[in-house]
């Protein structure tokens, strides 16, 4: 076991918390406009991805497609997100970003400066055939183990059913 957080797994069963290494993702570009009938291509991009269905959907192979999160590590993320300082980290730790939620490294769980954050902003969903055969790939891959897993998963429900209210209760002064 890497550490409390992680499992090191070798088969190819996937489960929700599987971080699967190197999976090329399409990109979307943000004034795509497809032509019905038409053909488009798309580029790709390689991801580290974690694997956000349920382990239970994935075993009953009740999900021709798993949905899945991009994960950075840290330096990733700051080199991408200039703005994010000491103060936005601890927010971020403590769940004050709906959308980012933090992991432990998979190498040492008690350096912050090398955790992994996983962004529930863009979700993938990938032929569960193409991410089994990624997960093949990796003699040794990581499997984020209970509770964290859980956390996880709740953290991602409680960014993906948020609802906006059009009014709410005046505040009690």
């Amino acid at each position: 076991m890497a550490n409390e957080w992680w499992t090191t797994v070798t088969s190819t069963e996937l489960r929700q918390g599987d971080l699967i290494q190197g999976c090329l993702v399409p990109v979307v570009p943000g004034d795509w406009k497809p032509v019905p009938g038409s053909t488009s291509e798309l580029d790709v991009q390689e991801q580290k991805l974690i694997i956000i269905t349920q382990s239970c959907d994935l075993e009953q192979s009740k999900a021709p497609f798993v949905a899945t999160c991009p994960v950075a590590s840290y330096e990733e993320f700051n080199d991408a997100h200039k703005g994010f300082d000491k103060k936005k980290w601890e927010q971020i730790r403590q769940g004050k970003f709906t959308y980012l939620h933090l992991l432990a490294s998979t190498d040492n769980a008690l350096d912050n400066l090398k955790c992994l954050i996983v962004d529930f902003r863009e979700i993938f969903s990938l032929p569960i055939s193409y991410v089994t055969e990624q997960a093949g790939r990796e003699s040794n891959r990581n499997r984020l183990n209970s509770p964290y897993l859980e956390h996880m998963a709740q953290a991602f429900a409680r960014f993906f059913m948020r609802v906006g209210l059009p009014s709410d209760i005046p505040k009690y002064d």
